[in-house]
């Protein structure tokens, strides 16, 4: 097959400026072939390189005496005491997702699980972050099903418990959907396995599935805003297999046993392209491929083809040469490929062959380390507009509003086709606040959260970003949990335009800021950006993934309230409407400014939680709908009817940040409230549980009636 020629429309069609092209001439000192166009182009796209957010994620705060690895490798590593870590990361699958629900968001689930192994780690829990269109838009339904049967396929298949996650609707999503997926695994501290190639003349062994045609051309495709040729990506994306991957680990965990792993990397966006690229870029070493020896499905596979397929299952190792046999029978023991396909080499070259032809000649640190960086123009987002007075309404009216729509009701429908206990390790079912798990074989658990809320990121994505990991904070220490460190996963529009960078460089503040004040260092994550279709992007959307560290399991916070129980709240009362999901969602309003989030009380209030857990039964975080709607999902929860001695509007819906609200009994109430007395927290008894009413203020309604269209409201509008 011949090449085609090297045109404008070519290097345009395959995401490179015409300035990327001229520095390639010069790279190159003459004009690239197609492959190496392909590879450059792989290597340079904002999903690989990138080079719009790589200055800025470097001010985030990435080190702590917990850190053992922070981001650079396939996820992150986390001490967790006893010789134990855990590794975690978060990935995007946005663009797949919409163009081809079910593989898009499968293969993206299969992705964050490689992602974790690869690093010698056996995966214990899965959460998932989703953001759709308005419930009336008419893709949403399809992408709703196609999504949620694409992570449950996979997830439950490996056999992995899903144990968290969120679900948003809103207009801004309604072109480009919104799938982030996250995965934590356990390894022995002492045996992490990174990617870096070491040692010249050592064989590049190719390992797991067969290549194929699928996702030929997907990171590119993932680096580029929607139009009306949305359709025409649809073989860009990957096909997935959940029970070869499962092969692929059990097999790759015990290659890792043997002492045969040099290094090894995930074969995800790019392919056998970025996964060669980066690990002989971390070593300071070059590679040379012979595309020859590498396993295929299709016949007549070119270079261009093979280098940048994003098939499934597969992974690229440095090989100890003189354990290659007792690796390949390994491999072949779990009916997968393993083929040497290359070596190390000295130089610094990417060197690629095929039918006995160099298809691509480049100098490799060119390709990943000496990637274009842009510092490119942002505008700070505008302070925004007072919020000025808000009337008041009635408090059932606006619970209702709330729990009675798609982004507050019970998520039993979705969390129904996960496979929430598979492994048997399950403590903390996903709910509320956080999904915890036990650390097989231990005393300890860990507990996860995914948090964001783009509506305050939108008003003020300062503010926006210290929120969403303050958020993260509570919601593992609502379960008891010392939280250790995040994961983010940055999704955003067009970089290229100065206000979409804005929000960007202030929400990495914002979530530094926190991140460094909560000692919860970002230690793996994800940038997505042209989040966008036909110009209207998405609104900013960086989520965070948090775990914490329950030492003694036995003492986390997941009791039910009880009837007689008291309601006690940390934090004082609410004011603060703007950019609230009362003003969304009962009003149809967006204004006003984000909460204020300070850090410091945060912290303090935390901390408290934390030193009182014995006399806490139940406890969950304030965030969406304040007082009332925390409230009412701790009295539902229960079985239980509640009644707030609080009235009014912003009292009850209110979202104040750096509270929490709590049931226990009498006795430990006295003793809450000494102690808070002398942590300076601002502790007050704000009603009773029990009954079977709600009763907000003097306004109430029958329990049974209200639990009835919190449970059936999602499977109403998607069932």
């Amino acid at each position: 097959m011949t090449d085609p020629a090297i045109t404008p429309d070519l290097i345009a069609g395959h995401g490179l400026k015409d300035d990327e092209y001229a520095r390639i001439l010069e790279i190159m000192g003459r004009e690239p072939t197609f492959t190496e166009l392909g590879i450059f182009s792989a290597m340079w796209n904002e999903h690989c390189s990138y080079k719009s957010s790589k200055i800025h994620l470097k001010k985030l705060p990435t080190t702590g005496p917990q850190v053992i690895c922070g981001p650079g490798e396939n996820a992150g590593v986390v001490d967790i005491g006893d010789g134990q870590a855990v590794v975690f990361k978060m990935e995007s699958h946005n663009h797949p997702s919409y163009i081809e629900p079910y593989q898009g968001a499968a293969t993206g689930v299969g992705g964050i699980l490689r992602d974790v192994f690869t690093m010698g780690a056996r995966p214990v829990a899965s959460m998932n972050a989703l953001s759709f269109g308005e419930p009336s838009h008419p893709k949403t339904r399809q992408l709703v099903h196609g999504v949620v049967e694409g992570i449950g396929g996979y997830g439950n298949c490996f056999g992995v418990p899903t144990v968290g996650g969120e679900v948003r609707f809103d207009a801004s999503y309604n072109g480009n959907c919104l799938v982030n997926a996250f995965a934590a695994g356990i390894a022995d501290a002492d045996k992490i396995f990174y990617s870096a190639a070491s040692g010249v003349g050592r064989p590049v062994v190719y390992l797991g599935a067969k290549t194929g045609r699928d996702g030929v051309g997907g990171a590119t495709m993932a680096s580029a805003e929607f139009d009306d040729t949305i359709e025409e990506k649809r073989p860009t994306v990957q096909v997935g297999d959940p029970f070869t991957e499962k092969r692929l680990m059990e097999a790759t965990l015990e290659l890792m046993a043997t002492g045969a792993v040099v290094s090894i990397q995930d074969m995800g966006a790019a392919g056998l392209t970025c996964s060669a690229v980066e690990m002989g870029d971390k070593g300071g070493l070059g590679i040379r491929l012979d595309l020859d020896a590498v396993p295929v499905r299709e016949e007549n596979m070119t270079a261009y083809e093979m280098m940048l397929s994003e098939s499934q299952e597969r992974m690229l190792m440095v090989l100890d040469a003189e354990k290659e046999d007792v690796a390949r029978a390994v491999f072949e023991k779990w009916d997968l490929d393993f083929a040497i396909v290359g070596e190390t080499i000295a130089e610094d070259r990417f060197l690629i062959v095929h039918n006995g032809e160099t298809r691509a000649d480049l100098p490799l640190s060119t390709l990943a380390s000496s990637a274009p960086e842009y510092d490119r123009p942002w505008e700070p987002t505008p302070p925004a507009e007072p919020l000025g007075e808000v009337e008041e309404v009635d408090a059932i009216d606006g619970l209702r509003s709330l729990i009675g729509g798609v982004n507050h009701c019970a998520r039993g429908w979705i969390v129904a086709q996960y496979d929430t206990q598979v492994m048997g390790d399950t403590a903390v079912l996903p709910g509320l606040d956080a999904g915890v798990i036990r650390v097989h074989g231990t005393t300890k658990g860990l507990a996860f959260t995914a948090d964001v809320t783009p509506r305050y990121v939108k008003a003020n994505p300062v503010e926006g970003g210290k929120q969403a990991v303050a958020e993260a904070y509570r919601n593992l220490v609502a379960r008891g949990a010392r939280p250790l460190a995040t994961t983010d996963n940055l999704n955003f529009g067009n970089p290229e335009k100065p206000v979409i960078m804005g929000q960007f460089v202030g929400a990495l503040d914002g979530i530094g800021q926190a991140c460094a004040a909560l000692d919860m260092p970002i230690v793996s994550g994800n940038v997505s950006l042209y989040n966008e279709t036909d110009g209207t992007g998405i609104d900013p959307t960086p989520t965070i993934g948090a775990v914490g560290l329950i030492e003694e399991i036995s003492k986390r916070i997941d009791g039910r309230a009880q009837d007689g129980m008291l309601a006690l709240l940390i934090g004082g009362e609410g004011t603060h409407l703007g950019q609230s999901a009362l003003l969304a969602e009962h009003m149809d309003r967006r204004a006003g400014d984000a909460p204020t989030v300070d850090l410091e009380v945060e912290r303090r209030h935390g901390e408290f939680v934390l030193d009182n857990r014995a006399y806490i039964t139940s406890c969950t975080d304030l965030s969406d709908g304040g007082l009332a709607l925390a409230a009412f999902t701790l009295a539902e929860a229960a079985g239980l009817g509640v009644t707030l001695d609080v009235t009014g509007t912003a009292q009850l819906f209110g979202e104040d940040q750096g509270r929490y609200l709590l049931a226990c009994t009498f006795d430990c109430a006295e003793a809450l409230m000494v102690a808070a007395g002398q942590a300076s927290v601002p502790l007050t008894m704000v009603g009773q549980f029990g009954g079977d009413t709600l009763n907000l203020g003097g306004a109430e309604a029958q329990m049974s009636e209200l639990s009835a269209l919190y449970r059936s409201a999602f499977e109403t509008a998607f069932g």
